[in-house]
């Protein structure tokens, strides 16, 4: 069974509580139920975590690719947060692994304030996910299991 690694970047542990108004009411621990359940239906293994650290985030992109290079991964699908519009390293380490992967956004960051229209994740992802609330989540594991 391949792995989908759900990766999540800065300030995505206050979901819930954070702007609601924008990112909704569900916690990331309902996130993760949601994952896991798109997971089993999908046929993949959950790994999803949380970090509000960058290089922790290109450590677990590097962990993503040797299983890539393993053939035990299916994919990463990253809500890379506020890093998806400042981090060069992120993208870099996408890059560098080879490993599939799908940005993704709870919100639809090109209607929000100028600085969010721009990724430094998107020339390096396979596809993007903007917009569609928690339920982008399992949209983009099913997704991935159409790359397969």
């Amino acid at each position: 069974m391949k792995t989908a690694f759900v990766l999540n970047g800065p300030n995505l542990n206050l979901l819930g509580t954070r702007e609601p108004q924008v990112y909704g009411t569900q916690t990331l621990n309902d996130v993760r139920l949601l994952c896991e359940r798109a997971c089993a239906a999908n046929g993949f293994a959950l790994e999803f975590r949380q970090s509000n650290h960058e290089g922790e985030l290109v450590d677990w992109l590097h962990e993503a690719g040797a299983l890539h290079a393993k053939g035990k991964l299916a994919g990463v699908i990253l809500n890379a947060g506020a890093y998806t519009h400042t981090s060069v390293a992120l993208q870099d380490a996408i890059k560098g692994t080879g490993i599939t992967l799908i940005e993704l956004h709870i919100s639809n960051v090109h209607a929000r304030e100028a600085f969010r229209h721009h990724s430094y994740i998107s020339p390096a992802a396979n596809a993007v996910m903007a917009g569609f609330g928690v339920n982008g989540y399992a949209l983009a594991i099913a997704g991935l299991a159409g790359m397969q």
